[in-house]
């Protein structure tokens, strides 16, 4: 999930560069989203991971 936040923070640069505001607008919010989906599924993780004894 991590690689679409990335995929999508690198399409929101070019189209940004490019000028397609729309596009990059669209393409960062997708990014945005994703990456705090990632971030929230990471933090769980560590919280409730596999412990070892």
């Amino acid at each position: 999930m991590l690689y679409y936040a990335v995929v999508f923070f690198v399409i929101a640069l070019i189209a940004g560069v490019l000028g397609f505001g729309g596009l990059a607008a669209g393409a960062s919010g997708i990014a945005q989203i994703l990456f705090f989906v990632f971030l929230i599924l990471f933090v769980v993780s560590l919280l409730t991971g596999r412990r070892r004894v």
